[in-house]
């Protein structure tokens, strides 16, 4: 099956960029800015290391969206939105040419992908759940090969400052099965791969690519595949096993970003960085000992 569509707050916009006539800054590119983690990330890189908002978006989310234009704003940082589906080869081209258009070139020091778009199901159940290859196309552009196309596209047009940190997002279904998020996971396998390679290419350039595999936390894109009352049992079993005794926050995710926003260690690069805070190491112990 297919995760529903958040409920739109706002009806579809076409792609729209504003033209930036302010002096010269550092931006950050954020995919996927108005809700969950990419919200966090705009609002955590706007005070540290204080880097303006180029936030892509597809509209479901309009008042978040403006919350977080304001608390960027409140930063002392500037704010442009374009509305489009930023998973796309096509937006990844024009949405890049749009931003060399704004801003001009050498001026992004942060890309981060949050783009979560991604259908469930099964690979093989002969019913109604069983995924099909329109899914996998989708899946797979969103969440791993966007990453390739708006790297690509940033490289074409100089738009990447020196130092720029190129950052992805991966979480622990790599390492488990958990049905139905099969497609899911092998997505977030290639985008492990599509990181380590990017790092090879584009690190002698003096750019670093990274992948963060962070934890369970709270978003609107998580809450969609479960009921309410699924969700409260998984909160309640992940926070279980979690050595904190909680589930991580959003916030906790866009600090450490900013912490490799600032950096100018280029060692650190081609990662996939384990920021789960012991979340999954409990599960065997879990199954074995719990009631």
């Amino acid at each position: 099956m297919t995760a529903p569509a958040p409920p739109s707050s706002a009806p579809t916009q076409a792609p729209t960029t504003a033209k930036d006539d302010g002096p010269p800054d550092r931006w950050a590119i954020v995919l996927g800015a108005s809700s969950g983690t990419g919200a966090a990330v705009a609002r955590a890189v706007a005070h540290d290391p204080g880097l303006s908002l180029y936030g892509v978006h597809r509209g479901h989310w309009a008042a978040e969206a403006a919350a977080v234009e304001h608390d960027v704003r409140a930063a002392g940082r500037r704010v442009l939105w374009r509305v489009a589906e930023a998973g796309t080869a096509d937006e990844a081209r024009e949405g890049a040419a749009a931003i060399h258009e704004a801003i001009g070139p050498r001026k992004v020091r942060l890309l981060v992908h949050s783009i979560a778009n991604a259908s469930m199901g099964r690979l093989v159940s002969r019913g109604k759940d069983q995924l099909h290859p329109k899914q996998f196309a989708k899946t797979f552009e969103s969440m791993a090969n966007s990453f390739v196309y708006w790297t690509q596209e940033l490289m074409a047009r100089d738009l990447l400052c020196e130092g720029a940190q190129l950052i992805a997002f991966t979480n622990e279904f790599t390492h488990s099965v958990t049905e139905p998020f099969g497609l899911i996971a092998a997505a977030k396998a290639a985008l492990e791969i599509y990181v380590r390679y990017l790092a090879h290419e584009i690190g002698p350039l003096g750019f670093r690519v990274n992948l963060i595999r962070f934890g369970l936390v709270e978003t609107p894109a998580v809450k969609i595949a479960f009921s309410p009352e699924a969700w409260e049992r998984v909160r309640g079993r992940v926070a279980g096993v979690t050595p904190a005794g909680r589930l991580q926050g959003v916030d906790e995710v866009a600090r450490f970003v900013s912490v490799l926003a600032r950096s100018d260690d280029l060692w650190f690069n081609g990662s996939t960085i384990n920021l789960t805070g012991g979340q999954c190491q409990a599960m065997l112990d879990r199954l074995f000992y719990s009631p």
